[in-house]
């Protein structure tokens, strides 16, 4: 979760809006206490869908169903095993896929969804990160 911790802040570095894709409610408050502390000189300014201040939070996690109208947001960064509804409506969605082969199989279905509806999949290996 520290890559994705990572990649939240990078992209509230960048300007980019992002919605955060949890449907785990224990996953998500684990997420969120993440943000929060992962780094010892700061934080990343988010909040769930649901709070009043998610119209101007950068980073907003969801865990319903069905997303929120992407406009004005950026980045979708996925955290379920499965891809998320609504995922089309994001200019870039981004997957972590660890190393277990339970992950990897999960991330394959997913990567061949996203071709079979045309999207342009790249890849990035962070080693060492």
């Amino acid at each position: 979760m520290l890559i994705a911790c990572r990649l939240c802040a990078k992209a509230v570095q960048q300007g980019l809006k992002t919605v955060v894709y949890v449907p785990d409610e224990r996953l998500a408050g684990q997420f969120d206490k993440l943000l929060w502390t992962f780094t010892p000189t700061g934080f990343v300014p988010h909040c769930r869908v649901d709070n009043k201040l998610a119209d101007v939070t950068p980073v907003i996690m969801n865990s319903r169903p069905v997303l929120m109208e992407a406009g004005c947001f950026g980045v979708l960064l996925n955290l379920d095993a499965d891809v998320p509804p609504g995922f089309e409506q994001f200019p870039r969605v981004v997957e972590i896929v660890d190393e277990a082969e339970d992950g990897k199989l999960q991330a394959r279905k997913r990567y061949r969804h996203y071709q079979e509806q045309g999207h342009d999949v790249r890849h990035h290996r962070l080693d060492g990160n």
